[in-house]
């Protein structure tokens, strides 16, 4: 559970520091784009008050609080599941997740709404959603908890 904790611990701070630089230092809250490596890097502010790309969106402060609890119930599932987990990829994954859920747990507890910035753009495609660091850890704790959590059932099971 270690590994869980300092992995949750880095994520929630980095995605903490990185949304105080960016929307606070770098003003981004009232400029709205910086573009840095234009047309691929572009800090694009984004106030999300919904969930995965504003899904269920709007400014009704009972969607705040609802999902607020759900990511907190989210949270203690995992610590709940990683509990005796020894795998420490796993472990990572879960920090990762439970680090980027709180990150956006704060946000919408501060400022009511997920603060994204992050815009990337490529080959001519342009992308309209913004995300943040704590969007990418979450998105990589899921996935690498599908990897490389292990299976309850199997710890006390035999190969026949």
């Amino acid at each position: 559970m270690r590994k869980l904790a300092i992995t949750a611990l880095a994520v929630f701070g980095l995605d903490q520091l990185s949304k105080w630089f960016v929307v606070q230092y770098l003003d981004l809250i009232n400029q709205g784009v910086i573009e840095v490596l234009p047309p691929f890097l572009r800090l694009t502010m984004a106030w999300n008050r919904g969930i995965n790309f504003g899904l269920f969106a709007n400014d009704a402060n009972t969607t705040r609080w609802v999902l607020i609890a759900i990511a907190v119930v989210i949270c203690v599932v995992v610590l709940w599941w990683m509990r005796g987990e020894t795998n420490k990829y796993a472990l990572i994954s879960g920090g990762l997740l439970f680090g980027g859920a709180a990150g956006n747990v704060i946000d919408r507890i501060i400022y009511g709404a997920v603060a994204d910035f992050l815009n990337m753009s490529c080959c001519g495609i342009s992308n309209p959603f913004a995300f943040n660091i704590a969007d990418c850890a979450i998105f990589l704790g899921a996935v690498g908890l599908v990897i490389f959590a292990t299976d309850a059932d199997k710890k006390g099971s035999t190969k026949a």
